[in-house]
């Protein structure tokens, strides 16, 4: 919840008690510089141990309510026809509106089965922009991915409160372009996270379901983020101000043929599923359930993950929840703005991203400047953060470097975790590292491996400059932090 104190400013009030801890250690500046060295300058290879905040997903990093901790020990064990499973499939329904659920252990196992039963060689798959696994199964499957989003998609520094919106022109002519046989669906992504969380509006909705109802094309909808989106719309759209989360919600599903979500952000729960109304989607989908994720009750996922998943999507309807990481996030950004510091605007949902091209503009994209300010972040800080920028996008067929639209060093708030002086100590290492931003050179490839390169690939700075930098850190800020 955003209260105003009295001096006029406004800050995120945590609308929950802490009543577990986990111990936190911030290593110092030597012993961050050896792991960073050992894990290839690629934050994905760090180890806990050595990391003070990790920001580096909201993805199965969220913490649990206590009532999502309780419904974990009264679960049903039994492989087939569990009753735990009956208890996400009322959920489904009561939140969702859908009738058949085909539960899975994460998001992308719901694009594979998507991407197995639907797409064929020859296909494009038009939507609002990609995300990394779910462009690798859709092209692994044979198909194109085209993004048609908005011209302002891609401005960092704007005020446009809806940069996830889908082109309605661009879909239009990709339809004249390919015809509808060719268009197995559309896929909306609430939000678009490799925009920086940016949420689309329920009009731009409705208009790309008109579209697609017009020629027969099937919406699937990507709400692994959608209590956030529904709550942009509650903030940003008019005539929403007053309407729950919930009832955002079902407006948003009133345009879904066929739904699918990691359950590891808005309900904070591992695992996943997909639901539709649609019998024939659910037989078409349902026997290589088995094949590929566990029986059809079940689906990959522990019994004790689907009972706190039926919990978690009835919370994520309390506008408090929705709202928990989002207002986080704004506070995070507007602090970055404050001290100069170049992030993406307007905030979006799950993370706070720094823009790589202004705050290291020496660095061409050919020496990845996001993958680099996120070595760099964790250097001056124990604060780990994602790259998403030109590393995390592949190689062409021919092996050429394919240049990201944006280079950004994602800090994702996992919800319910940090505290308002956690977010206060990342803002000011990061300040100070901006102040010594040119220290901070490239990096180049050693280790490249030939898909989704960014979770195993290990690179090495130009210049040395990881140690160069953490001799300046130790002598203005000191040794032991």
């Amino acid at each position: 919840m955003i209260v105003q104190l009295s001096s006029g400013k406004t800050i995120p009030v945590e609308m929950h008690k802490v009543r577990i801890v986990q111990k936190a250690f911030l290593v110092p500046i030597d012993e961050r510089l050896k792991a960073i060295e050992a894990g290839g300058y690629n934050t994905f290879s760090l180890r806990t141990k050595h990391i003070f905040l990790d920001m580096l997903t909201d993805s199965g990093t969220n913490a649990m309510s206590d009532n999502q901790l309780a419904a974990m020990m009264v679960s049903d064990d039994a492989y087939a026809g569990c009753e735990s499973f009956y208890k996400l499939t009322d959920a489904i329904k009561d939140v969702l509106g859908f009738d058949y659920v085909l539960p899975v252990h994460q998001g992308r196992a719901a694009e594979h089965l998507l991407s197995k039963v639907f797409i064929k060689p020859g296909d494009v798959i038009p939507m609002n922009y990609h995300f990394t696994t779910t462009r690798a199964h859709f092209e692994m499957a044979g198909g194109t991915v085209l993004e048609i989003f908005t011209d302002e998609a891609l401005n960092t520094q704007s005020t446009n409160p809806f940069k996830g919106n889908l082109d309605l022109q661009k879909f239009k002519d990709v339809i004249a372009k390919y015809g509808r046989e060719k268009i197995p669906f559309i896929r909306m992504e609430a939000t678009t996270n490799l925009l920086g969380g940016q949420p689309f509006s329920l009009h731009n909705l409705r208009e790309v379901k008109k579209i697609a109802s017009k020629h027969g094309i099937p919406l699937v909808f990507d709400g692994s983020l959608i209590s956030e989106n529904a709550y942009f719309i509650k903030q940003r759209e008019k005539g929403y101000a007053d309407k729950s989360i919930q009832k955002i919600i079902t407006e948003l599903m009133s345009c879904v043929d066929i739904f699918y979500l990691s359950g590891r952000k808005s309900s904070c729960v591992r695992g996943g599923f997909i639901a539709t109304n649609n019998k024939k989607v659910f037989e078409d989908i349902k026997p290589w359930l088995p094949l590929y994720e566990g029986f059809l009750t079940y689906g990959g996922m522990s019994t004790k993950e689907i009972e706190a998943m039926a919990v978690g999507l009835r919370e994520m309807t309390d506008t408090n929840v929705a709202g928990s990481a989002a207002d986080f996030v704004k506070y995070f950004a507007e602090r970055f703005i404050e001290n100069g510091v170049p992030v993406v605007t307007p905030p979006g949902g799950l993370a706070c991203h720094l823009d790589a091209k202004l705050f290291l503009p020496h660095i061409p994209q050919s020496q990845y400047p996001a993958g680099a300010l996120a070595a760099a972040v964790y250097l001056a800080s124990g604060v780990r953060s994602m790259e998403r920028g030109t590393i995390s996008t592949d190689r062409d067929k021919e092996g050429k470097e394919v240049y990201a639209d944006l280079e950004l060093a994602r800090l994702a708030i996992p919800r319910r975790v940090y505290t308002m002086s956690q977010i206060e100590y990342a803002v000011d290492r990061i300040k100070w590292l901006y102040g010594h931003r040119d220290l901070v050179k490239g990096l180049k490839f050693v280790e490249e491996p030939p898909v989704l390169r960014f979770f195993f690939g290990k690179l090495e700075p130009l210049e040395n400059w990881g140690a160069k930098l953490a001799e300046v850190f130790k002598k203005e800020i000191g040794p032991s932090f």
